[in-house]
């Protein structure tokens, strides 16, 4: 993340544990954000590696960004409800899951405020 960035609800979404210049008027609680990504991704992605070594993946990229902005999506509303306008600490996780490990899961986790 550049930087900060908002959403249409004005709800703005850091990595960092405050908004310089902002200060932080109510702590709301932890929210959270979670997507998962049905992926036989990884297994064509490793069944394919000998075809992209040295190279990039446009569509698998664009499948993670997909995920992770749908997830930082969900961050900010559950931060709306609760009568926020910011979500400070963000931190992103991704996990391979399902039996097999062909799902991906995304999570997108910070704390609400108000400022």
């Amino acid at each position: 993340m550049p930087g900060p960035w908002k959403d249409a609800r004005g709800v703005t979404v850091t990595t960092t544990p405050m908004i310089e210049g902002k200060p932080i008027q109510d702590y709301l609680g932890i929210v959270t954000g979670e997507v998962i990504v049905g992926a036989n991704l990884f297994r064509d992605l490793f069944a394919n590696i000998r075809d992209i070594v040295g190279g990039r993946s446009g569509s698998y990229e664009r499948i993670l960004a997909d995920a992770r902005n749908q997830a930082i999506e969900e961050l900010q509303a559950e931060c709306a409800t609760r009568g926020g306008n910011a979500v400070v600490g963000v931190d992103l996780d991704y996990e391979v899951i399902g039996d097999t490990g062909s799902m991906l899961m995304v999570s997108a986790s910070g704390t609400a405020v108000k400022i």
